[in-house]
């Protein structure tokens, strides 16, 4: 198509000019096979992730319950004891925690959380609160917090 050019501005030149054709849309799809299985694997491990991360809040749930029960108990060195003794009894086999008492117990608690260490009071605390009464006491309540916390619970067989 030839065009004659003599005595055109410059305007009726560029209006006749045809826009440049647009490109095609980029597709968001992976374009081999690679990058589809690279995104299965990272979906896999995703997933992974979310249950494991649910599975370890399923099996802790004794921890925060018997934590928000600690909180409440007012430094109450029979509650305390209760709780200690109930977190035990969720965490391992009660054939094995049951029939602990006096100083069987207070080793049980020891060997069983790193870094815990019990005075003589906090230890005849714990053995005597449920049958006597006794003062509020908050180091009781921290020692049995760090106990809770820092226990190894018996792995699921």
């Amino acid at each position: 198509m030839s065009v004659d050019v003599e005595g055109k501005s410059l305007v009726d030149l560029l209006d006749m000019l045809e826009p440049a054709p647009a490109p095609e849309p980029i597709s968001m799809m992976p374009q081999t096979w690679g990058w589809g299985i690279l995104a299965v694997i990272l979906v896999g491990f995703i997933a992974f992730g979310i249950y494991a991360l649910a599975r370890h809040r399923q099996l802790n749930a004794y921890r925060r319950e018997a934590l928000a029960e600690l909180a409440a108990s007012d430094n109450d060195p029979a509650k305390v004891a209760e709780i200690v003794r109930r977190t035990a009894l969720a965490a391992y086999p009660r054939r094995q925690v049951a029939a602990l008492h006096g100083d069987d117990w207070i080793n049980f608690l020891k060997q069983n959380a790193e870094n815990i260490s019990f005075s003589e009071n906090e230890r005849r605390q714990l053995l005597e609160a449920p049958y006597k009464e006794t003062k509020p006491d908050p180091e009781l309540t921290k020692l049995a917090h760090d106990w809770i916390k820092s226990h190894k619970r018996e792995s699921a067989a």
